[in-house]
């Protein structure tokens, strides 16, 4: 008899048993709720800061095995894809689930195309930002103003709708990006040319000046297409849970895109690879390497770059952006950052502290030295990640509305504040404790 796909839990309180069914290597914390102390409680309650251990969904989409360095979209290797596809081709298995023959990947290439152009309105609304606004919030902004522009966005049960509002995002994203770059340079913005590839008609917009038409060096096009394979989906990262719940609520997609941006924004997630850079520029030279990393062990900084929630082995992008390195250092020069990653990472991984620690490069540790080196500034890094993941993101939105289990996300809390208290008329209350150690003080 085989064993039994199930968890037997025994609390100790009460001495009961109670048997939980095992599905896919989880349990449901909802059966948690029938262990109780006494008929009053209202039974147990999972605690897990940041989800580190918590599934939220059930997806298609993307497959991570962090201890063997896997990661796949749909089944494929990242490392064939990379190799073989193009970025929209990606986007269409990413989204549509399989990948495509010629004539659904040209009218697929023909849809993303008819949607690359933003209306005027949007332009004026961009010129509304201070000269010196950062991208990332000339990007949240304005994809949450795009919901304002298409009110039909809001059918989010009606299958057309739900495909035209894809390819509005993914035709769309890299005009505004563009835009926000050329705002923050005080350029004049530039049209889409739909001549030019996905990455190529990009470049345009970020690059052209007086020329008629501009033409892209083909080895940065391809690099950038690569770089948008690796980044155009990660499973529940910080983003896509941030846009998973809010999209729970059934608001429109462009909002929910929104809110993604706005977590991507962050240091920890979509700025990590800014922050390599400046940690690399702060190290100088790779004969200060040892110093940096000894004063890493003692805890005396933080070594950016190295490490991953999901990957406890070298990150599959890594390995690729590493090779794309290469071909991009051969047409805009050698990046000298370039040799202290290089002279970091060799040490690292034969330092037992680091491999104990199973502390590999990740995809933020070189990706932000090519784009350096193609001559983004640092604002425009994590803008580089939203491009990409937007293909990403209306996958993991479509699967989730489409998920009949979903509900309006709302996590629960282990309450650990004051108990009932009476109130005290202020001209009798006493001075509060404004030290901050103090518990009272929260801010």
């Amino acid at each position: 008899m085989g064993a039994k796909e199930s968890l037997t839990i025994t609390d100790n309180r009460t001495g009961k048993q109670y048997e939980i069914p095992i599905e896919n290597g989880t349990i449901r914390t909802a059966d948690l709720k029938k262990i109780k102390a006494s008929p009053e409680d209202g039974g147990l309650v999972g605690y897990d800061p940041a989800l580190t251990n918590t599934a939220t969904c059930k997806s298609r989409i993307t497959y991570i095995d962090g201890d063997a360095g896997i990661l796949r979209y749909r089944g494929y290797p990242i490392e064939e894809l990379a190799e073989k596809s193009t970025y929209l081709e990606t986007a269409y298995l990413i989204v549509k689930g399989e990948l495509p023959d010629g004539k659904h990947l040209k009218a697929w290439q023909n849809n993303i195309i008819a949607h690359t152009m933003v209306h005027e309105n949007i332009k004026r609304f961009m010129d509304g930002f201070r000269y010196d606004a950062h991208p990332m919030g000339i990007l949240v902004g304005t994809i949450g103003a795009l919901s304002t522009f298409y009110t039909d966005a809001k059918d989010i049960f009606d299958l057309e709708s739900r495909r035209l509002q894809t390819r509005r995002l993914i035709g769309k994203m890299p005009t505004i990006a563009a835009a926000a770059y050329r705002h923050s340079r005080g350029l004049p913005y530039v049209y889409p040319d739909n001549n030019l590839s996905y990455t190529g008609n990009f470049l345009s917009m970020l690059h052209k000046m007086t020329e008629l038409v501009y033409k892209p060096d083909p080895v940065l096009e391809r690099a950038l297409d690569v770089l948008f394979i690796l980044h155009a989906d990660h499973e529940q990262n910080c983003s896509t849970n941030a846009l998973r719940s809010v999209a729970s609520s059934q608001v429109d997609p462009y909002s929910a895109v929104a809110a993604a941006v706005a977590a991507l924004y962050g240091p920890l997630h979509g700025g990590a690879n800014e922050a390599v850079i400046r940690m690399l520029m702060e190290i100088g030279s790779a004969d200060r390497v040892p110093a940096y990393i000894d004063k890493f062990k003692k805890g005396e900084g933080r070594l950016m770059g190295f490490g991953h929630r999901v990957y406890k082995n070298y990150d599959p992008r890594a390995k690729i952006i590493k090779r794309v390195a290469d071909e991009v250092f051969g047409v805009t020069g050698k990046n000298p950052l370039i040799d202290i990653a290089l002279e970091l990472e060799r040490i690292a991984l034969q330092d037992d502290y680091f491999v104990s620690r199973k502390l590999y490069p990740n995809v933020d540790f070189y990706s932000g030295i090519i784009y350096q080196a193609m001559g983004f500034p640092l604002t425009m890094f994590p803008v580089l990640f939203a491009i990409p993941r937007t293909a990403g993101w209306m996958a993991q939105w479509a699967e989730l509305v489409r998920d009949s289990e979903q509900k309006i996300t709302r996590p629960r809390q282990v309450y650990i504040g004051e108990q009932v208290r009476d109130y005290i008329p202020i001209e009798k209350r006493p001075e509060p404790d404004m030290r901050e150690d103090s518990v009272s003080v929260e801010i």
